[in-house]
């Protein structure tokens, strides 16, 4: 039986999906320790699951945790988590299968990331009608060291970057069928829905999701305004439904991850309610009335959970004014690599535990870095795109620069506080996009077959530079035992250090 040309647009995509499986699933609970900032979701995650809310930890929890003893975990007191809880749910999702453990705080996003390489991969088939540029795209990202690392600890970034690109997977989608129609479409658009539930689990994973959400909401309707011809006027016809199904669906999933929260929005009004430092004043005399009825309760629970979002507020755009990190740095130099974050490390090991000189030493090392073949190709050739955009007018083309622009630009606004290169990654599977529609156009544009071949010889050098440059960084990024030499020939400038 012949497979058709779609099933082969599945089956590729998928193999690619579960390659890039194999690779964050392997050995993904070494080490076994709270890694980096999983000491604060991979906790928050297992008191949400444990009593429906977030709990502060006994001050030796960490090592109770990595000696299995989960027993006195938590104080009973409410914990300031200052992200939204639906990453955390994703993490607790993984903890109630497998428990409070390196494995059961990680597969979540081991299974996430993987599922963002199958979701690029039949995106950018979608903006190319190829299955294998879309299987080059998911090759590069399964490969890239950032996404790898990400996808295989406890932070929310991963989860982030796979709502963010699922939300703009629907959005094409909704455009190619709108295109599709013989008249512009009625108001019930399902893509348009599914955008709006996915971005608003973005948004809801970490605020920064909003401005990726306002950016592609607001392309996919100058995308079918410009594409129909139709005149402005039907501006309002497209998108008055389009804010109704993206942004008034996607408000209505983000208070829907708060659920645990409102249910218990006296035990948090009673901790932070009266005034909370510097970051809180009192939230009302209302918390010293008793409301009556469900109407009444109600309104107090989104009245607090109104002033908590005020308290948070203020701690990412004031609160880390003073702070400091070393592996901060400024977005400027993200999408180069200029600084990679270090989140796990073990330094001067005896020399005889890896089998170095007797006057050197061994290590261990978990480092974000992305893959440089992926990373320092993606950001100029995201310039030809935003060339090719402006050139064609073909509004393909503003997706990977959207992309890129909506999740990177914004961080300049908080470059005084200590932020990372790794929130970079919501951009990199919008640099990928690029790369494939530029191989996909210069082998459109081929007139002969030694260009094709040129451009498929170009192509197959990325992905096999891409693969080799992952195995040559892979020991720093899973925690492999190495001389202090090897790890520091992966130190290629100083800002890596």
């Amino acid at each position: 039986m012949r497979v058709g040309q779609q099933t082969w647009g599945w089956i590729g995509p998928i193999g690619i999906a579960l390659l890039a499986f194999v690779l964050r699933i392997w050995d993904v609970a070494r080490p076994n320790r709270l890694m980096f900032d999983e000491t604060y979701y991979a906790k928050d995650a297992w008191s949400m699951l444990q009593v429906g809310y977030a709990q502060d930890f006994v001050e030796d929890a960490n090592d109770k945790i990595v000696a299995g003893d989960l027993s006195g975990l938590m104080t009973g007191d409410p914990s300031w988590v200052v992200h939204p809880p639906a990453g955390h749910l994703l993490i607790a999702a993984g903890e109630s299968m497998f428990g409070l453990d390196p494995f059961g705080w990680r597969i979540a996003a081991v299974v996430i990331g993987s599922l963002t390489v199958l979701v690029l991969a039949r995106l950018v088939r979608r903006l190319t009608g190829s299955t294998v540029i879309g299987m080059l795209a998911g090759l590069l990202l399964a490969f890239d060291g950032m996404h790898f690392v990400l996808s295989r600890v406890a932070l929310l970034d991963v989860f982030l970057a796979f709502w963010i690109l699922v939300g703009v997977a629907c959005l094409v989608a909704d455009h190619d069928h709108a295109m599709a129609a013989e008249k512009l479409r009625g108001w019930w658009r399902p893509w348009q829905l599914a955008a709006g539930v996915s971005f608003g689990l973005a948004v809801a994973t970490k605020w920064s999701g909003l401005y990726s959400l306002a950016a592609f909401g607001l392309l996919v309707v100058v995308w079918e305004v410009w594409a129909r011809r139709a005149g402005w006027w039907s501006l309002l016809r497209t998108g008055i439904p389009a804010f109704g199904w993206i942004v008034v669906v996607a408000l209505g999933v983000y208070l829907l991850t708060w659920t645990g929260w409102l249910v218990n929005h006296e035990i948090y009004e009673a901790r932070f309610g009266y005034g909370y430092g510097d970051y809180s004043a009192p939230w009302g005399t209302y918390l010293d009335r008793t409301p009556t009825g469900f109407l009444g309760e109600t309104r107090d629970a989104f009245r607090s959970l109104w002033h908590y979002h005020q308290m948070t507020y203020e701690f990412h755009t004031g609160g880390l004014d003073t702070a400091s990190h070393p592996y901060q740095s400024n977005p400027l130099g993200w999408l180069v690599l200029e600084r990679p974050v270090g989140v796990d490390a073990q330094n001067d090991l005896a020399a005889a535990t890896c089998g170095a000189a007797a006057d050197s030493s061994c290590i261990r090392v978990v480092t974000i870095l992305g893959n440089p073949a992926v990373w320092w190709t993606g950001v100029a050739v995201t310039l030809a795109a935003a060339f090719a955009w402006i050139r064609t007018r073909d509004g393909r083309w503003a997706v990977p620069v959207v992309g890129v622009l909506s999740g990177w630009l914004p961080w300049f606004a908080n470059a005084d506080r200590p932020i990372f290169s790794f929130y970079a990654v919501t951009v990199l599977p919008f640099m990928i996009v690029a790369i494939a529609m530029v191989v996909s156009a210069l082998y459109q544009r081929s007139a002969t077959a030694r260009g094709r071949y040129v451009v498929g010889a170009l192509s197959g050098g990325l992905v096999v530079t891409t693969i080799g440059l992952f195995w040559w960084f892979h020991p720093i990024l899973t925690d492999q035992l190495i001389s202090y030499d090897s790890w520091f020939s992966r130190m290629w400038f100083s800002r890596w250090i």
